[in-house]
């Protein structure tokens, strides 16, 4: 039967006081496995806190948590884990202050998604970032179609920053309300400025069939020109 303050037990778990050179090693190695794996993960995936703070949080928790409840986990090897997180991160904030792409790399950089009206593709590609997704951001700002908005940004914090028309300078876009946009479709069925809803290009049609000259995609939907209500 255990004792309860087995000092040795209670602080070092019965280890060789050299273990502390694994931990810090275990520690440096899961450090870089957290920060890579969410930078992987995408702005969305960590919204409102940065990829790195999210990586501070995580690591700091298990460490300061596993010595709480667990008796095999000593109190030692936490303090080791928590002195090296904060190594770490002194060493990541020193070298995004020194080196631009390595900043850019840690906590991204803020990209344009929607400009004069249409999606920036190549952006939009890159951002882990479903368009249904995106659509229901916009819903909630009151915008119901492309034509409404002059710039749209993703911030290194994942949220969406968007920057309007004015009334008078709204043009026709690309529909974002689900019973409009579902009626998207390689068929043309009426004369009328129609909007591609891959690129968001609008562009006066015929009925029949046609390519966007933008992306060559050739499913559109009937354009609209309403404006922001707020």
């Amino acid at each position: 039967m255990k004792e309860i303050f087995e000092w040795n037990r209670l602080f070092y778990n019965n280890l060789p006081a050299n273990f502390a050179l694994e931990v810090v090693f275990r520690s440096t190695v899961m450090f870089i496995i957290l920060l890579l794996t969410l930078k992987l993960a995408g702005k969305r995936g960590v919204k409102q806190l940065s990829i790195f703070e999210t990586v501070i949080i995580i690591a700091l928790g298990s460490a300061a948590g596993d010595p709480m409840f667990y008796e095999d986990v000593g109190i030692v090897p936490a303090a080791i884990v928590f002195t090296v997180i904060i190594i770490l991160y002194r060493s990541v904030t020193w070298l995004t202050g020194k080196s631009k792409k390595f900043e850019e790399f840690i906590e991204g950089k803020t990209e344009c998604l929607i400009n004069d009206g249409k999606f920036s593709i190549a952006t939009f590609k890159k951002e882990s970032l479903a368009q249904d997704e995106f659509f229901s951001e916009l819903r909630i700002k009151s915008i119901e179609h492309l034509g409404q908005i002059k710039h749209a940004f993703i911030e290194t914090s994942g949220e969406i920053s968007v920057f309007f028309y004015e009334d008078k300078e709204v043009k026709y876009g690309l529909p974002i309300l689900p019973a409009l946009f579902n009626k998207k479709s390689n068929n043309i069925t009426n004369n009328g400025i129609h909007a591609c809803t891959f690129c968001g290009h609008t562009e006066e049609q015929k009925t029949g069939t046609a390519k966007c000259e933008v992306c060559h995609r050739d499913e559109w939907v009937p354009a609209i020109k309403t404006l922001r209500i707020t």
